[in-house]
């Protein structure tokens, strides 16, 4: 022996002992040091739900330690204390089958295991049922298994006994924990019945089983079968199996189960095909399945179990029937499966070209999972008259745009997958011309994400008789504006559907189609929301016209992606900048026109804009500013040039006196005669008042008319006496000139006659001169050609204005009567504050048509700019006119004087 292993075999010797004398413990293990012993009543192997009694029992008696039990490492609560060395622990309706006690003694957090125990409980056995005997033709034994109601946790013994109907015994045997057991066949009868007894018994009782009658030719099964061979046909879903067995192939009837790796096993009734050949379907494409085949005599009874079957033998029954033993398993993997449903097809047509041809776009949905297997590698469409050659799309497209000859009505799609073709789906290209889907009202889904549509169809029984027939609806959608298409299609019988997957505040564009053998109808369309929102913003708005208190406003339409609703009504808001008002909202339909006038304050405005939903108001626009229109000052300035030249005109031709003259002439050719009579109105006279009413009259003026005095006549020697030189200042109207002094003067012309007039309240009747009055006329002709050879326009215009602004109710009549003035009227009760100071001749009165012609009476007018002079050395001129103020005097009545100069 050499040295290395003398030292190995030292080594392993110390290291046994080491363990056996100071066993190593985990770091969280208790030490066991044997301090007493538990014992349990009744007894440690008890019936389950039975209650137990444990005592603890510890070997030297030591106070400072508490006694503790634990069953299944839980505390027992429920103990009472015999002595310092035992205590007792109740354990009440103890259900588990097995349980571990300790005892242990505890002092602060050390404890120390006193002793253990294992507690095993368990039930009494049930009784054996469901025997069954079986053996084969070619087999030299019969098995017979059995099974008990119940599980006992224990151990069962069974004792099976094959008796003769007479009790005679011949065969016995037992064996432990086991539910089947072989009998020899030799020692059977085959046409003789046999009493077979199960008897099974363990600590708690023991039972034994029914009666079972055993007839050997009766129990014979058939042969086991064999799988030859597992084909899968065109689909993945059906396998034929051909199958070989010993039995006749007439009084035997295949079976098949299978499952999947780790699967229950499931029983298929398969389809005879022939004597060795049955389909089985149902199957999932790229599935491994496990095979097994059995053959039964006739309609065979069993259970569908997790394991075998059995199958029961009734004892009572005169027709056996059953079944042989599963074969054994044949693993296969089922191949791809092809597609077999036809593809879910729609389309839209598009537009017709000269060649012939027009643009169609094919719709497919892809084929549902479940249905092929493998990969989609492309899809093929074609007429269904094969002219025109097929048209390949990718697997990764639902659309497709062909173009096809106009004749065609109809094309057919397919898909094709790694494993087949699915069958090919016609898409119909003509309009069937018929009856048209209603759309009833689209009812938006709470959730604000789908809508259901629902729809009226009237052509069933005009189809009936025309023998047209619906096939289906088709409803398609799409968002507004319009991008992708979608669709789906709805059976015939059905009238409703929902549209899910919408978006809330999007517009959707709906419509309805009816699929015929003859065609496809119009479409019934509608717009609709699955949700209304707010608009995102307000329309782009523009002035058109600002007038004072009114502005024209236009705006545009929204887009369509921003009104997230039915537009309801627009809001016009309108404030001014300086907010001296308050804000003006005009709220106006939708269905309105888009331009409307709004009476508006006065100066710069800003103005908004917004659209509201059934949801509510949108937000306002930015606000835009407008002013008022400023006139067109050239258009004004052109008109304020015609106006003034216009003007201009008129007053240049009313300063020719040979204009005045003919437009006077032809207003008094063209009126009536009354128009230009001046007549008195004696009602204006208070001395005839006075005259018709004999007294005094009673005015509210302070101021009475003075007495009526004589006439006189004074020589012309004699007029400086009585009446004497009045110095009259005469003034520049409205020039702001100094004022000058100028003394009446005699004229070489004639007489001139002075009155002085004070307290002008009373205007008497003047007596006309009549011994003048042919002299006056003449004197008026005299003046007229005077006034056409030029010297009348400045004379008249000086007259004229300084008498229109002062005595524009005084007329002065000039005549060449030595005798000089001639009062013809006083027209009024008010007399002016002037004085006329006359060189040939003076006539007061009332301005009248008939006196119109003698302001062109040769003489010098004074102008309101310049004061004029009287020249004397020209005997026929003289001062016209001279304004002065007479607050008082007395105007007397004047005769007619018939005396001239000599």
């Amino acid at each position: 022996m050499n040295p290395p292993s003398i030292i190995w075999r030292c080594i392993i010797t110390l290291l046994i002992f080491s363990v056996k004398c100071c066993p190593l413990l985990p770091a969280s293990s208790q030490r066991f040091n044997g301090r007493g012993y538990l014992t349990v009543e009744p007894a440690p192997l008890f019936l389950i739900g039975s209650n137990l009694t444990v005592y603890c029992h510890i070997n030297t008696c030591q106070s400072s330690f508490k006694i503790s039990l634990e069953l299944n490492g839980e505390i027992v609560k429920s103990w009472r204390k015999v002595n310092c060395t035992t205590v007792i622990f109740d354990l009440l309706n103890v259900q588990k089958p097995q349980s571990i006690l300790l005892c242990k003694q505890e002092k602060d957090e050390h404890s120390l295991i006193v002793n253990g125990l294992d507690l095993r409980g368990g039930l009494p056995p049930g009784k054996p049922d469901s025997i069954v005997c079986e053996t084969t033709r070619s087999s030299d034994s019969i098995a017979c298994t059995w099974k008990i109601e119940q599980e006992t946790h224990l151990s069962n013994t069974y004792n099976v006994s094959v008796s003769r109907e007479n009790g005679t015994q011949i065969h016995f045997d037992q064996i432990q924990d086991a539910e089947q057991i072989t009998i020899p066949r030799g020692i059977l009868d085959e046409n003789i019945n046999y009493q077979l007894i199960v008897t099974v018994y363990n600590h708690f009782g023991a039972l034994h089983s029914d009666p079972f009658i055993l007839c050997v030719k009766d129990i014979v099964m058939p042969e086991v079968p064999r799988i030859m061979q597992v084909e899968f046909e065109n689909s993945s879903i059906v396998a034929v199996l051909r199958w070989n067995t010993t039995e006749s192939s007439v009084h035997v009837r295949p079976y098949i189960r299978l499952r999947t790796d780790n699967g229950l096993w499931e029983v298929r009734e398969g389809t005879e095909l022939s004597k060795d050949l049955i389909r089985v379907g149902g199957l999932r494409p790229l599935t491994e399945y496990q095979f097994q085949i059995r053959a039964c005599k006739s309609a065979s009874v069993f259970m569908h179990t997790n394991t075998t079957p059995s199958f029961t033998l009734a004892s009572t029954s005169t027709s056996k029937s059953f079944c042989s033993k599963w074969s054994l398993s044949v693993r296969r993997r089922s191949p791809g499966k092809g597609p077999s449903q036809q593809l879910c097809v729609w389309r839209m047509l598009g537009n017709h070209w000269a060649n012939g041809l027009r643009d169609v776009t094919v719709l497919w949905k892809p084929p549902p999972l479940e249905d092929y297997s493998g990969k989609v590698q492309h899809y093929m469409i074609f007429p269904p008259n094969g002219l025109k050659q097929d048209v390949i799309c990718a697997a990764t497209m639902n659309r497709c745009a062909v173009q096809v000859p106009a004749e065609i009505q109809a094309l057919s799609i397919s898909v094709v997958t790694s494993y087949g073709i699915s069958p090919p789906a016609h898409v119909p290209l003509r309009h069937s011309g018929g009856f048209v889907p209603v759309l009833r009202d689209l009812a938006p889904a709470a959730n604000g994400s789908a809508v259901l549509v629902s729809w009226l169809w009237a052509g069933t029984k005009q189809q009936s008789t025309s023998g047209e027939e619906l096939l289906h609806y088709v409803v398609e959608w799409t968002d507004v504006p319009a991008s992708q298409l979608q669709w789906h299609t709805v059976a015939k019988d059905q009238h409703n559907t929902s549209i899910t997957g919408l978006t809330s505040g999007v517009r959707y564009n709906i419509s309805l189609y009816a699929v015929t053998t003859r065609g496809v109808s119009a479409p019934s369309s509608r717009l609709a929301y699955s949700k209304e929102q707010k608009p995102v913003s307000g329309p782009s708005m523009s002035v058109l016209v600002h007038k004072t208190r009114q502005i024209l406003i236009q705006w545009d339409e929204l887009p369509v992606h921003q009104h997230r609703g039915f537009i309801t009504n627009y809001t016009i808001y309108v404030q001014t900048l300086d907010y001296s008002s308050t804000e003006l909202s005009v709220t106006l339909f939708a269905s309105g026109p888009r331009k409307i006038w709004i009476d508006c304050p006065e100066g710069a405005l800003a103005l908004q804009v917004t659209a509201s939903t059934s949801a509510g108001e949108g937000p306002r626009t930015n606000q835009i500013y407008s002013q008022p229109e400023a006139p067109a000052v050239g258009l004004v300035i052109v008109i304020a040039l015609i106006l003034t030249l216009f003007i201009a005109i008129i007053a240049n031709l009313m300063c020719w006196s040979c204009v005045r003259k003919r437009i006077k002439q032809k207003c008094i050719s063209w009126g009536p005669a009354w128009l230009v009579e001046n007549l008195p109105k004696p009602g204006n006279s208070n001395a005839i008042r006075l005259l018709e009413d004999g007294s005094e009259p009673s005015f509210s003026c302070t101021h009475s008319d003075p007495p009526l005095s004589p006439i006189s006549l004074i020589s012309w020697e004699e007029r400086d006496d009585v009446y004497p030189t009045i110095h009259v200042e005469t003034s520049q109207f409205d020039s702001g000139q100094p004022t000058v002094e100028t003394p009446l003067l005699k004229s070489d012309c004639g007489t001139m006659l002075v009155g002085q007039l004070e307290h002008v309240s009373y205007k008497p009747q003047i007596a006309t001169l009549g011994s003048q009055v042919e002299e006056v006329k003449d004197m008026e002709e005299e003046q007229r050609d005077m006034s056409e050879s030029g010297d009348e326009d400045r004379c008249s215009g000086v007259f004229r204005g300084l008498l229109g602004g002062l005595l524009s109710s005084v007329e002065v009549d000039f005549s060449d009567s030595p005798l000089g003035p001639t009062l013809s009227s006083v027209g009024g009760l008010s007399w002016p504050n002037t004085s006329p100071v006359l060189n040939r001749g003076v006539v007061l009165g009332s301005r009248s048509v008939e006196n119109d012609a003698e302001e062109d009476s040769p003489c010098v007018r004074l102008q309101q700019e310049e004061i004029t002079t009287p020249d004397m050395s020209e005997p026929c001129t003289s001062l016209c006119t001279v304004g002065t103020t007479l607050p008082y005097g007395y105007f007397p009545q004047l005769a007619d004087v018939s005396s001239t100069k000599e």
